[in-house]
């Protein structure tokens, strides 16, 4: 791992440690928030579109019995 003075390119920073430290980790924590935030509300359209999906179906198996049980009245009293 590297060090407060190390990065990938070998950089220095001029600000103090402590400053950065606190600046990463806020930095970091907003992002983690945002993150978070975006994969529950994906998660919420997940599960909706899934639920329309099944009830779409659900509604569609119901007009097909519906329209054969309206073709059975049909015959029977023309």
């Amino acid at each position: 791992m590297l060090g407060f003075n190390q990065s990938a390119g070998d950089k220095e920073y001029k600000s103090p440690s402590k400053k950065l430290i606190t600046f990463f980790e806020k930095s970091r924590n907003n992002w983690k928030a945002k993150y978070q935030d975006l994969k529950y509300k994906t998660k919420l359209m997940r599960n909706k579109i899934a639920y329309l999906e099944k009830r779409k179906a659900h509604l569609n198996q119901k007009i097909k019995e519906l329209q054969h049980e309206f073709d059975q009245y049909r015959k029977k009293n023309p």
